[in-house]
């Protein structure tokens, strides 16, 4: 039965990245029109209620893709599935002009087991990157509207081992996959768009380490390290270009991704503290090293108003379980988190950044393992010194961690 199951999970996930080619599509902000678009951090739900921290964070009933080494502390019985999901409300601001988005959709499906003593495995389709905007302007001899969707969608497989007593080590191969399109469409006396696509078909990696220490017989330390090595993206880039009275479209500047796009190093680094199995406190930084990395303009769509800069990510999180045995709110999980983020974005020599907070629930289900994660997000994002757009949010994620007993074998009498 648990081979079947197995079985099936992969299918699922096989599926799900057939049919739906990206992930994490929820988010409407002309500041994904950049680059690879907005990036994803490989966050569960869990953890994007305490900020967006993981690096140092060891959990046998809860999947932490962050850093791989976590999973040789999988519980030896269970077979754990989470799922993601997230709704958004989005008010956005650019001088006497505001607008309002709501979006939502499915953020990530991954899943953890236990492969041996030790020894644990997981597997998942998480965000990379996502793209989604559409706004238009108006000038006295035409219209102007820009339109961008899409990004990157990462299938992994990943192990993590802990060959001595308080020392895990890790890793995370991805498939990485998906298709970005801008496009750009000017309106006179013809209808003439521009139109930039970028499809990849890459393979990525990240590993990862941790060590915890007992440091008294009610505190555990854990230090935590995740690297990513710079590499260049594979995949094809072109633009197109037609107007409304032309036949046919002209393709410009197909390319081969290879040599030409890269993504940077990335290091994380972090330390979680746990007290008596019911206080857990973590600080993260990671750092992405985006001003040297390449990104080759098409033919034609070349711009001098934007540019990558380093990105950097600093979070703080905090959960407390009061008491598992005691009673139904004893065993619920409390957490809350704040963070903020110099993101890898520089236009007009503007740095965009965005800062929020969080807060939320874990909801365990009776009779079983399994919990609902509930939370509430706060972010906002801005560019500065320049202030261009002001972005507001307000996110609701739900996460089911299904946590059941697939490895336990009853006893025949």
């Amino acid at each position: 039965m648990n081979k079947t199951f197995i079985k099936c999970s992969v299918l699922l996930l096989l599926s799900l990245a057939a049919t739906r080619p990206t992930l994490g599509q929820v988010v409407t902000t002309p500041y994904s029109k950049q680059g690879y678009g907005l990036l994803g951090d490989n966050v569960s739900g869990i953890q994007r209620q305490m900020g967006g921290v993981g690096y140092a964070m060891q959990n046998g009933r809860a999947i932490n893709v962050m850093n791989p080494a976590s999973y040789s502390q999988v519980d030896s019985l269970t077979f754990l599935w989470d799922l993601g999901l997230e709704l958004n409300n989005v008010w956005s601001s650019e001088g006497s002009k505001s607008g309002h988005n709501f979006g939502g959709g499915l953020d990530y499906v991954t899943a953890q087991f236990r492969i041996a003593n030790r020894l644990g495995g997981s597997f998942g389709l998480l965000p990379y990157s996502s793209v989604g905007y559409q706004f238009y302007g108006t000038e006295a001899t035409y219209t102007e509207s820009r339109i961008g969707s899409g990004g990157l969608t990462q299938l992994y497989l990943g192990a993590g081992y802990e060959p001595v007593k308080g020392l895990s080590l890790g890793a995370n191969v991805s498939y990485l996959f998906g298709t970005i399109t801008n496009t750009n469409a000017i309106s006179a006396s013809s209808v003439t768009t521009y139109q930039r696509v970028m499809e990849v078909r890459d393979w990525n990696l990240n590993l990862g380490v941790q060590y915890a220490a007992q440091v008294t017989p009610r505190d555990r330390l854990v230090l935590g390290l995740a690297w990513t090595p710079r590499k260049s993206m594979h995949g094809h880039a072109w633009g197109v270009v037609m107007d409304s009275q032309d036949s046919e479209a002209d393709t410009l500047g197909y390319t081969s991704m290879g040599g030409h796009y890269e993504q940077p190093h990335t290091l994380g680094v972090g330390v979680s503290y746990n007290r008596d199995g019911r206080w857990l406190a973590e600080v993260d930084f990671t750092y992405q090293n985006w001003k040297n990395a390449k990104y080759h303009p098409i033919e034609g769509f070349e711009s001098a108003t934007w540019a990558f800069d380093n990105r950097w990510r600093a979070a703080a999180g905090l959960q407390f379980s009061p008491n598992h045995r005691s009673s139904y709110v004893g065993a619920m999980a409390f957490r809350m988190g704040v963070f903020y983020n110099h993101d890898y974005m520089n236009i007009a020599g503007n740095n965009v950044r965005d800062y929020g907070a969080a807060v939320g629930v874990g909801l365990p289900v009776p009779a079983g393992k399994t919990t609902v994660n509930l939370g509430v997000e706060w972010r906002h994002r801005t560019s500065s010194p320049t202030v261009m757009i002001r972005e507001n949010y307000l996110n609701i994620t739900l996460g089911v961690n299904f946590n059941e007993l697939w490895f336990w074998k009853n006893k025949i009498r």
